[in-house]
């Protein structure tokens, strides 16, 4: 089995990849742990500063591992919440990385982040709405704190999904990267915030 987390530190930056590209790196029980866990040591280590969340593969995060939630398998952890972070992030700066897709919980990951760099071909949803569900990790109540209430509302309503340069726009999304580029401009921003914390 491939780790479902890999975590790298360097000069004061911890990055945090999720490593299911077969899933789009969807989040199950064990993954919500990993990301958890890699919390608690970077809110603990003298050695980071800022950390860096993304995903492996092409895909920041589609969410909930549904396959697994089918079986019991809760993503969440107590405290926590979904993914081992929406409900309590690190203490330290966490910048979000995306490239691909940022969907339901995936969304809610980066809302839960201070800062987003997404790549140009970047999109963000919250489709539960589509499959008549509501966005609990946090989607609902937050993303009309990120943007005006009546774009926020439309997504949360419709469920369709929103551009890197439209979230950009809104400001959402704090620097917009090449396709392939999120994570050398989020460990580059992470960087300059080191030396200045």
């Amino acid at each position: 089995m491939t780790e479902l987390l890999k975590v790298d530190v360097m000069d004061g930056v911890a990055v945090m990849t999720i490593n299911r590209p077969e899933v789009r790196n969807a989040i199950n029980g064990a993954t919500a742990r990993a990301i958890a866990a890699a919390v608690d040591e970077i809110d603990e280590s003298d050695e980071v500063a800022v950390a860096v969340i993304t995903g492996a593969g092409g895909n920041f995060c589609s969410g909930m591992d549904l396959r697994g939630f089918l079986d019991g398998d809760r993503p969440s952890v107590e405290g926590r919440g979904f993914a081992g972070l929406v409900l309590a992030p690190p203490k330290k700066p966490l910048i979000a990385a995306i490239e691909g897709y940022a969907l339901a919980g995936g969304c809610e990951i980066a809302l839960a982040c201070d800062l987003i760099v997404a790549s140009e071909s970047a999109k963000f949803g919250l489709p539960e709405p589509k499959r008549g569900l509501v966005p609990t990790g946090g989607g609902a109540l937050k993303l009309h704190e990120r943007l005006p209430y009546h774009i926020a509302m439309e997504l949360l309503m419709s469920g369709e999904m929103i551009t890197a340069d439209r979230a950009h726009h809104f400001g959402l999304v704090n620097y917009v990267a090449p396709q392939g580029r999120a994570l050398d401009v989020a460990t580059a921003l992470a960087a300059r915030l080191a030396t200045s914390t």
